[in-house]
């Protein structure tokens, strides 16, 4: 089966990892609103994603999302995840780690389907280009898109081990 090229975990250079930590560092300055701005973004891109969230899974205004305490919970768990991989991107095993971890309670808590991975990275790549549209320079651009698969294939691979199916 043919694997999606952005689907292939590309080598992230001590160059890209370094474009990474600088650009997320001031997005991470924002943590908990920008977190809002990408799970907002992402419902109203993705509603069906919402059927995994009991707390808003019935909200359609964007509005009543952002004042969701729950949205605003989880949009803070997903940022310090993502700040965890990025402040430890010169430790595979830790990216890996962390990233088994959130796959795993995904696929086996959460019974999140997959693809919503692919699509949440999707989205926030998306919010930061436009909210930092200065330091989203080309090279941020390829390096935050090489971020997205490798976010996406550990994630998945967390999958794979537990042995999902659904």
């Amino acid at each position: 089966m043919e694997i999606e090229r952005w689907e292939r975990s590309e080598e992230i250079s001590d160059a890209e990892k370094k474009v990474i930590q600088e650009t997320w560092s001031r997005v991470y300055a924002n943590c908990e609103d920008v977190g809002v701005s990408i799970l907002i973004r992402f419902f109203v891109n993705f509603p069906s994603a919402k059927q995994y969230f009991s707390q808003f899974k019935h909200m359609e205004d964007p509005l009543e999302m952002e004042r969701s305490l729950q949205l605003r919970k989880h949009a803070r768990r997903v940022m310090t995840a993502i700040n965890t991989v990025v402040e430890n991107l010169n430790d595979s095993e830790k990216v890996s780690s962390v990233l088994a971890l959130v796959g795993k309670a995904h696929a086996l808590k959460h019974k999140v389907e997959p693809i919503y991975f692919k699509k949440l990275t999707g989205v926030m790549l998306e919010v930061i280009a436009e909210e930092y549209a200065n330091d989203f320079t080309p090279e941020a651009h390829g390096a935050w898109t090489k971020m997205r698969t490798l976010i996406y294939t550990h994630v998945t691979a967390a999958y794979k081990e537990v042995g999902w199916a659904q």
